[in-house]
């Protein structure tokens, strides 16, 4: 169960690391491969830092939940994932954005891989996290 449990959870770190290191070594590429321009100015360093900042934070959660098997390791990029979804889906209803299906059904996909291997991962944190005093 671990094995399965594992690759179904490094798929989308996977993904999310290419995706990172893009963002990194060819951010023209990168950015065209989300159908975006890459930006100047300013617009540029926010672009390629929140995006590779993004992707690579996933990708080591995601491993620390594979490494660990700690569950809530890999929530955490299933909520980035999952809300990047719902946040397209909003841009589409309320600002005019074209709906971008393909991603929002790859953001979907990969989310609920990560959800779904956190379900079946057994809880291995502490039930009631103990509190103490300070010395």
């Amino acid at each position: 169960m671990k094995t399965g449990f594992r690759i179904v959870a490094a798929l989308p770190g996977l993904m999310m690391l290419l995706l990172g290191v893009g963002w990194v070594t060819d951010p023209a590429g990168a950015a065209e491969g989300l159908g975006m321009p890459l930006l100047e100015g300013a617009g540029r360093s926010t672009q390629i830092g929140d995006f590779a900042s993004f992707f690579l934070a996933g990708f080591v959660m995601v491993l620390m939940g594979v490494w660990t098997l700690r569950r809530e390791w890999l929530l955490a990029p299933a909520l980035l994932l999952g809300g990047a979804a719902l946040m397209r889906t909003v841009a589409f209803a309320v600002h005019d954005a074209p709906f971008a299906t393909g991603s929002i059904v790859a953001e979907v996909i990969m989310a609920g891989m990560l959800a779904a291997a956190a379900i079946v991962l057994p809880n291995t944190s502490e039930e009631h996290p103990r509190i103490t005093e300070p010395t």
